[in-house]
Order: structure tokens, then sequence, then C-alpha cells
């Protein structure tokens, strides 16, 4: 089952399911509102949203039905209670510390990163990216996310897999040249890291087939800049810790709410030799996000050459399945200079 949010003038939109093929979706306001009341009431309403999901498969006929299109959405869920991100593909890690001289502690290996985002106001699949400035360093960083329902304080990993009802992509936007001061407080990221854009739809594991594993997302994550393929690394390969365990560590002191999102960190891969990854034109499976090549080339050339994203840049994410259709819908996004406040 695949389900979006539609823009309605509201803060949190309207639900609809959208087609296993994104060419048709239907709202279904006696089932649910929005997502999040959905996912409130789940055993519930999960049943009869895949009625619905079912009869748009079948090409029947479903009552207030319309072409899916996916700028008219919001995120999946466009504000949410919870968004914790994780930084579960360690190669990253160690990466982005090496290029600013930072050792990585060994605890990296066994124990996830994991910071607590803002979450009242995601952007849509296809909304700007408004910066002030140029000079903050925008990024993009391409990861999975999943979406929980209730979860209990204390679950083990093997207990958090069960609780994850929905699938999405996202652009976790960073500022890098804002993140070193802010880290050397010791009190974490704010600023560096404004509002993210997660995939048109969200999707439930079951609809994934073998892709999904119950605790990682297997398949190609595809990245573009300005039009050219900047990544395609595997998001179930170098994935040191999956979901099940990122939740785990989440729910560890604190029961999660339905409607938590966790997510995976910059999907980034090794290369085959085992080294830092390659540019796509070189042979290999490129990046995720900019940092990390900049940090490849300050590693192999002394300095990084490739800029971060500019005013007109723009972005695309997306994840295609065996047949080379799109899972989720593909988030596309320009930067944009931010003219104030109104």
């Amino acid at each position: 089952m695949k389900l979006a949010t539609l823009k309605n003038g509201g803060r949190d939109g309207t639900l609809v399911v959208v087609s296993a093929d994104l060419a048709r979706c239907a709202p279904v306001p006696a089932i649910a509102l929005t997502l999040q009341q959905a996912l409130d009431h789940w055993d519930t309403a999960r049943p009869k949203l895949e009625g619905i999901a079912a009869e748009l498969d079948a090409g029947g006929s479903v009552e207030g039905e319309m072409p899916f299109d996916p700028a008219a959405c919001h995120s999946p869920l466009p504000r949410a209670y919870q968004w914790a991100d994780g930084s579960a593909y360690v190669n990253h890690v160690q990466l982005v510390r090496k290029a600013r001289n930072a050792e990585m502690p060994e605890s990296f290996w066994t124990d996830p990163l994991m910071y607590q985002g803002g979450s009242d106001s995601f952007l849509g699949p296809r909304d700007p990216i408004l910066m002030a400035d140029e000079g903050y360093g925008v990024d993009l960083e391409g990861e999975v996310a999943v979406v929980t329902g209730d979860v209990p304080m204390g679950v083990t990993p093997e207990q958090a897999r069960r609780h994850i009802r929905l699938v999405m992509l996202v652009n976790d936007v960073s500022l890098r040249n804002l993140i070193p001061n802010e880290l050397a407080k010791g009190f974490g990221f704010f600023q560096s890291k404004p509002s993210s854009a997660f995939s048109p739809v969200a999707v439930t594991p079951d609809q994934l087939g073998t892709a999904w594993d119950g605790g990682k997302l297997h398949g190609a994550l595809l990245s573009w800049i300005n039009g050219k393929p900047f990544g395609k690394p595997d998001a179930g390969v170098d994935m040191t810790f999956d979901f099940g365990q990122l939740i785990a560590h989440a729910a560890k002191t604190r029961p999660l709410a339905a409607g938590t999102i966790i997510g995976s960190g910059t999907v980034s891969n090794r290369d085959a030799d085992g080294g830092p990854g390659k540019p796509i034109d070189q042979g290999g499976l490129g990046y995720s996000c900019l940092a990390e090549v900049r940090t490849v080339e300050t590693i192999l050339e002394g300095k990084p050459r490739t800029p971060f994203l500019k005013f007109g840049d723009t972005v695309r994410i997306e994840m295609k399945d065996a047949a080379g259709r799109s899972i989720f819908g593909a988030i596309e996004q320009e930067v944009r200079a931010y003219a104030g406040p109104r």
C-alpha cells in the first residue's frame, strides 16, 4: 500500500491512497483525514486503506479518485511528533570526520549516532530549498526513513522491527559551513539542520517485496544534481545499524509515539576495493551528499574542489524497483534565495 498527503491549505493536508504505479489516488475521509490520524488508529485503519488500494490497483472506480500529482504533495507527514535521524552508514561518518581531522571513536561501530531534528515544518517533495545565504554550505543528504507505530520503551531490535509502519525517502538538507561551530558548542545540530523533505509517497513494507528484509531497504538510492547522475549506492549495503537497531536505540529510555520518523543517515557505500567510494563517471557508485565527495577529494587531492549547492541548483532523489518503476516518487527541489519574513 502507498500513501501520500495532498496540500489543502491546512497544516496537515489530506490523506490519499495511491495506486502502486503512482498514477491514481483517492482521498479517504471516512477512514482518516490525515496520515497521522491513520497511524493513531492503524489496526483499524490499515485494512480499510488496503481495500481502497486494492480497488485502485485493480482499475476499479473509487469515489473521489484523481490523477496522482507529486507536485501537489506535502511530505507524507507534513509535520511529525518526532524526527530522529541516525547515522547508520558508519563509512560516511568515518570519511566526514577524517576530512576535518576528527578521530572516530571505536564505539561508533557498536552504538548508533542519532540526533533529534526539527519536525514541525517539513518541506513538500517539490518545494524549493529556501536559503538566505549560499555561504551556509547547502548540501543534500539522500536517506531512507521509516515511520513507526507506538513503540514501547526498552524494545529489542527484533521487537522494534514489528513497529515499522511505513518506509520513505528523505532529503535531510544540511548546512555544512554552520555545522563545525554548532558541534563545537557540544550541544548538537540546530541551525545547521533546516527543514527536511520526504518522498511524495510512503510505502508499507509488504509493498516492497524482497527489497525489504525487515530492517533494511535494498536497492540503489539514485540522486542527480542539475540533471547529472550523482549517486547510486545501495541502501542495503554497508548499513552498520538496521532500522530495528535504530528504533531500539531511540526507545532505550522513552517510548516513541505513533508517527515517529527514524532516518538512516546518508546512504554510503565503500568502493569495491574497500576504500572511499568513487564518482559515477569514474565507474563508482557515487555519493548521496556533497560532503562525502568533498571528503574524498580532500583525502586524495589535499582539498575539496566540488562546491556546495548554489541558488538555482536542482536535486533529485529517487529509488526504482527491478522493473525500473519509481517506488516512492521523486524528491525534486531547487535551491532558491530566501527573501525574508513577510
